[in-house]
């Protein structure tokens, strides 16, 4: 880290904190159950478009064994967890799901 942040720029920056939804979802023990795929290409299309509704601001699938994603949501975290427990995955028992409230600062971006 080679930039100085002065205690006024940190104050500046919490000031403009907004509430978010950080949702994590866990692989669970029906993930390679008979039909899998079409249940996860369900929860595929169901993520992408809540995305591009604007529910999901940051939308990250993660390839390990355990967590299969992460998605940073502008819904307050009871409506994330009701969105959440209507997932394909989730309802067949391949996923199981996380919800937490977070801040995040409005414009942050991933890089291009």
């Amino acid at each position: 880290m080679s930039a100085t942040v002065t205690d006024e720029q940190i104050r500046a920056l919490a000031a403009t904190a907004k509430p978010y939804s950080l949702a994590l979802l866990h692989w669970g023990p029906q993930r390679t159950m008979d039909g899998a795929d079409a249940i996860e290409l369900e929860h595929q299309r169901r993520m992408v478009s809540l995305r591009e509704a604007g529910v999901i601001a940051v939308l990250c699938p993660v390839g390990s064994d355990t967590l299969a994603g992460v998605a940073i949501m502008t819904v307050p975290a009871e409506e994330a967890t009701a969105i959440m427990a209507g997932d394909p995955c989730v309802r067949a028992g391949m996923m199981r799901y996380e919800v937490h409230p977070c801040q995040g600062f409005p414009g942050d971006a991933l890089p291009a």
